[in-house]
């Protein structure tokens, strides 16, 4: 059991949490050690947006955006439902701002979902707004395969998340590789009089992913790498992948969407600065202590245990 609810749905629980955080909106925290930053500003703002990035350019944008989806049929602050054109509108904003903050040679991974209860909005509406950047070139269409799913016995059930990929310039890319998953196991064929699978006839025992990710765990409680209060976290895998695949050490990562802080820890694994913000203060807070939590104990998050043991009497670590 998760010692810290689900943040966006439990306001009283903001309301003591919020107090603990060292930024309010509009302000940054740099980092003394290796130059990361997090902030508190709004995506959907130029001006916000320029604060952070000041005349710096990333030659990576992982974002991961509110899907205009209800989670746990909610509707909340943090994941917010409401109309297609005013999602877009929104959408519009702050993919602007992250062109304009790209670098030549860079690339853009955006997180995003479709609601089939919605005629799968935003998704298609979403693909469809981002012809209108010339900048920007569409590279890959990425589906990372959940481990838990969601749907009724009335339908199949939804197991996946969408990645869309997208390039300015002519950035580099890095191919990398991973294990083979035993989803992939199979083929069988007689060779010398023995039926063999394709494992055993390999001569290697990695594969270089598609744009079809089965073979990276889900997060959730049992995971050192879980975040209690957080949602729809991304799994430290898939970003990392992003991260060695798409962009050199010492490159600059920006994510407009710290939330959990993922992709702040993805670039303090692989020697890359990462400037990365949030409009809500607690997620900011998450981002940095799960930074210092890392660098004290080695562990990529809580599992668990409580981000703010102040607000259960425990002794801050």
């Amino acid at each position: 059991m998760e010692r810290l609810k689900r943040l966006d749905l439990h306001g009283d629980l903001k309301k003591r949490i919020l107090p603990l955080c060292r930024l309010n909106y509009n302000e940054t925290w740099d980092d003394p050690i290796k130059g990361h930053r997090v902030g508190v500003a709004d995506a959907a703002k130029a001006e916000d947006v320029k604060r952070i990035l000041e005349n710096e350019t990333a030659k990576l944008i992982i974002n991961d955006p509110p899907y205009n989806v209800k989670v746990g049929n909610a509707n909340t602050d943090n994941l917010f439902k409401i109309g297609i054109k005013e999602y877009l509108e929104f959408s519009r904003r702050w993919v602007e701002n992250a062109v304009n903050t790209m670098h030549d040679n860079s690339h853009l991974y955006i997180w995003i979902g479709a609601d089939y209860r919605d005629d799968f909005q935003p998704l298609p509406d979403f693909m469809i707004m981002m012809r209108d950047f010339k900048a920007l070139k569409p590279r890959n269409f990425i589906t990372l395969r959940n481990q838990r799913g969601y749907g009724t016995q009335k339908n199949w059930m939804w197991v996946r998340q969408e990645l869309l990929h997208y390039v300015k310039g002519e950035p580099s890319f890095r191919v990398v590789y991973t294990d083979i998953p035993k989803i992939l196991r199979g083929y069988y064929k007689t060779v010398k009089g023995k039926l063999t699978e394709n494992l055993e006839r390999s001569k290697s025992d990695t594969i270089r992913p598609g744009n079809v990710w089965v073979d990276i765990q889900q997060v959730f409680y049992r995971l050192q790498e879980n975040v209690p209060g957080c949602y729809a976290q991304k799994p430290l895998g898939a970003i990392e992948r992003i991260v060695l695949s798409s962009s050199n050490e010492g490159d600059l990562v920006v994510d407009f969407f710290a939330h959990s802080g993922t992709t702040l820890l993805a670039g303090e694994r692989s020697g890359r600065k990462v400037y990365t913000f949030d409009v809500d203060p607690i997620f900011a807070e998450i981002t940095i202590r799960r930074l210092e939590n890392y660098r004290r104990t080695g562990q990529t998050g809580w599992q668990w245990r409580n981000p703010f043991p102040e607000v259960e009497g425990e002794k801050t670590l």
